[in-house]
């Protein structure tokens, strides 16, 4: 079962999503951010890895005391997958008892405000349009534990009371540098989505070559195994 861990280990996310793509581009850039990473391709598998099953079987017992085999800080998970969507993953880990605890993110292609709201308002703690950015990435630290979570909004308070009164002053300013890293941003993960996506066509072609191979090995064997029973029978023919 999955429990919130509060260690000097490396925050341990949980990434979902169907896309082998997109599966990959957020790994990649949790791990710049030094997260342990664990990536599945749906949510069932979510739930196997968080050992949900378990813990709502135990959760019955009054006595239970878990002992996690399995810390997972934080789950992020695409919105859109078949079979289970991650709006119902989310809807899962908030009614355990044991995992409620666990911030969830959603990730999504489409910009449904109805969609957004319905998943902030069940308990999500973020949601990120697709492509995710490494600036989206960063929003992720003060989530990943109830304490810091409350400490950082205590102090975000206090900053941002002490930064409006020149934040006016600097607006149109702050605007244009937003506007060009941003720009910048977006390109660097274009990029990275491109250079993944061609590791990823690479490793099909590698793959069916590999599957090639094996299949003229076993055609050559068929066609030695054929020449041979063609000359037993043309021996046994002229005996």
């Amino acid at each position: 079962m999955g429990l919130i861990a509060i260690s000097e280990t490396p925050l341990h996310v949980l990434a979902v999503d169907d896309s082998n793509l997109d599966r990959k581009l957020i790994e990649r850039l949790l791990k710049t951010f030094s997260y342990h990473v664990t990536a599945v391709d749906s949510g069932s598998k979510a739930l196997e890895f968080l050992g949900l099953k378990d813990v709502e079987k135990m959760e019955k017992i009054s006595s239970f005391s878990p002992n996690p085999e399995v810390e997972v800080n934080m789950v992020i998970t695409d919105y859109c997958m078949p079979g289970m969507t991650g709006f119902e993953l989310l809807k899962k880990i908030k009614e355990s008892k044991s995992l409620k605890d666990i911030p969830v993110v959603i990730m999504s292609s489409d910009n449904i405000p109805a969609r957004i709201n319905r998943c902030l308002e069940e308990g999500a703690e973020e949601f990120f349009l697709k492509p995710v950015r490494l600036s989206d990435v960063g929003k992720l630290k003060p989530y990943l534990s109830k304490n810091e979570r409350k400490t950082t909004e205590e102090e975000e308070c206090v900053s941002n009371d002490n930064s409006r009164a020149t934040y006016n002053d600097d607006h149109n300013d702050d605007d244009d540098d937003e506007v060009e890293a941003s720009a910048d941003e977006d390109e660097q993960i274009q990029m990275l989505r491109k250079t993944i996506e061609e590791q990823c066509v690479l490793n099909d072609n590698s793959r069916a070559m590999h599957n090639d191979d094996h299949k003229d090995d076993d055609e050559v064997e068929a066609w030695s195994d054929e020449d041979e029973q063609t000359q037993r029978f043309s021996k046994d023919q002229s005996c």
